[in-house]
């Protein structure tokens, strides 16, 4: 019979599971723990007819379209460049809450280690930042439909059960939800991921911590895009980036970065210079898009309040 210690073993698969539903590490932890929560009580009527993870996963996607539906207004998480053009560096700094923006989340809680090599490299892919920001336009139903069956695996038939509907009104939600990935160019993914950007990587981290600038933006792509949730102002180019690195982001001169791993991506949390002779402080948790030898996307969501702890990283460092 299932204890509560096998339910726990099925975690980090139920939070890459809310994470993707939800766009927020924050909401996907409560739901987990309300997954949990229902499935305790309801363990003595699992009848062992699907696995016990599959029997999880239905519980989790029903908590997540309850959640979906409590949030109405704000049931769809974004990226700061979903809210319009690329700004300037001297545009006003407007700040929007936590609850707006899409989050991320650290691998380590979201990818189950029990994973094989592909479903990995799938389940990988699949909490990647666009990815996750394009599903967030999807409706609640449609979401879940497209993620259990393109990223679970699931039948028509199996989702249908769960989210207790027709078999054709779930291939006509899958219909609508691919169409929408289309129109936004992005296609469910499917590929292995290439971890093969170590030198790019050594190369970003050494010349951010000697603030060398002209090192910094010899990395990125022309459209390389910076952006820095709560703030709504992204930027567009090297050199507009670059104009920001040199100005109003030139506090981040001597930071240091503690690599970790978020939503599939290498990441950093930096930690700034504090006042003279006080340890570093907390920054920004940095999220790295890569592609080839350049970087595409620099995401920097500076909530450190709530991220770095999930991350494992400490709330100051030597000076």
């Amino acid at each position: 019979m299932a204890t509560s210690g096998h339910l726990e073993e099925h975690r980090a698969a139920l939070t890459g599971h809310c994470y993707r539903m939800l766009g927020s590490v924050v909401e996907a932890d409560d739901a987990v723990q309300e997954t949990m929560l229902r499935a305790w009580k309801s363990l003595e009527r699992f009848d062992g007819r699907a696995s016990l993870r599959t029997w999880l996963y239905r519980i989790a996607t029903n908590v997540c379209l309850d959640t979906l539906e409590t949030l109405s207004d704000r049931a769809r998480r974004e990226r700061p460049l979903e809210l319009g053009p690329a700004g300037n560096v001297d545009d006003v700094l407007v700040e929007r809450p936590r609850t707006h923006w899409l989050e991320p989340v650290p691998d380590a809680r979201a990818l189950p280690a029990d994973a094989g090599p592909d479903d990995l490299a799938m389940l990988r892919q699949s909490i990647r930042l666009a990815f996750v920001a394009a599903i967030q336009h999807l409706p609640p139903k449609q979401r879940a439909a497209l993620l259990l069956t393109e990223v679970l695996g699931w039948s028509a038939a199996e989702v249908a059960d769960s989210l207790e509907t027709s078999v054709a009104a779930i291939n006509s939600a899958l219909q609508r939800a691919r169409a929408t990935l289309a129109a936004r160019n992005l296609e469910p993914a499917r590929t292995t991921i290439a971890d093969e950007h170590s030198q790019l990587l050594e190369r970003y981290v050494d010349a951010f911590e000697r603030y060398d600038v002209d090192a910094l933006t010899a990395l990125l792509r022309e459209d390389a895009t910076l952006s820095m949730p709560p703030y709504s102002l992204w930027l567009r180019g090297p050199e507009a980036i670059r104009a920001w690195l040199l100005g109003r982001g030139s506090g981040c001169r001597g930071s240091r970065l503690v690599a970790t791993a978020a939503n599939g991506l290498p990441a950093f949390g930096q930690y700034r210079p504090g006042a003279a002779g006080s340890r570093h402080q907390p920054w920004a948790l940095v999220v790295l898009e890569l592609e080839g030898d350049r970087i595409v996307a620099w995401n920097s969501f500076l909530d450190t309040e709530t991220l770095f702890p999930r991350f494992g990283l400490p709330q100051q460092m030597g000076s």
